[in-house]
């Protein structure tokens, strides 16, 4: 098994200056100078986001390795920077001030209109280390009750309902490519073979 990676000041980049160089609605960037570990200088251009939070709605599971048994809740969404309508699980940014569990459970009931009477921290992802401070929780929701969705002025999506099997598959065959949703399949598979025991929490 390979080591854990360990902070060490033989990789280390120490910020020396820096200004923001764009502060868009959704996007903070940032531009700053560094020195590398060898004393040399170096430009380092990243985005500064507030953090999110992803759901990964359970609607039943089933047998512990019953992939057929296991249903979700997905969302159909346009993705403008790709051109193309993504299949992915429910996520949001965070709001300040606000936890991401609070995140979680607004943006499932804003998008989907579901609430959930369990909840479960499964962990986290950087998806976008080389360039973001991005990072976003993922969580499991269970015990789902529909209600009406809330969305934004702007937003679309179309709420559909598949089973781990299919889920699992899109991944394999390339439908799905949203990095949070294949890590999202890895941990639901995890969960089903019994890999992992979540601590739910009763909200």
């Amino acid at each position: 098994m390979l080591p854990l990676p360990m902070m060490t000041d033989s990789l280390k980049e120490y910020r020396t200056g820096g200004r923001q160089v764009f502060d868009g609605r959704l996007l903070k960037v940032w531009q700053d100078q560094v020195r590398l570990p060898n004393g040399a200088q170096a430009v380092r251009e990243y985005v500064r986001h507030p953090g999110a939070a992803m759901i990964v709605p359970l609607l039943d599971v089933g047998a512990a390795a019953d992939d057929d048994g296991c249903r979700l809740i997905v969302e159909r969404q346009y993705r403008y920077p790709l051109d193309a309508v993504v299949l992915e699980f429910p996520a949001g940014k965070l709001d300040p001030g606000e936890s991401t569990l609070f995140c979680a459970q607004r943006e499932l009931r804003e998008e989907t209109g579901f609430s959930a009477a369990r909840w479960a921290r499964a962990g986290v992802l950087h998806p976008l280390v080389a360039y973001s401070t991005e990072c976003i929780d993922i969580w499991f929701a269970q015990g789902l009750s529909a209600g009406g969705q809330q969305l934004d002025e702007a937003e679309f999506l179309e709420v559909t309902q598949i089973t781990a099997r299919q889920l699992f598959e899109a991944c394999r065959n390339g439908q799905i490519t949203d990095a949070k949703t294949l890590v999202g399949a890895f941990w639901l598979q995890a969960l089903l073979r019994g890999q992992w025991q979540p601590d739910w929490q009763v909200v």
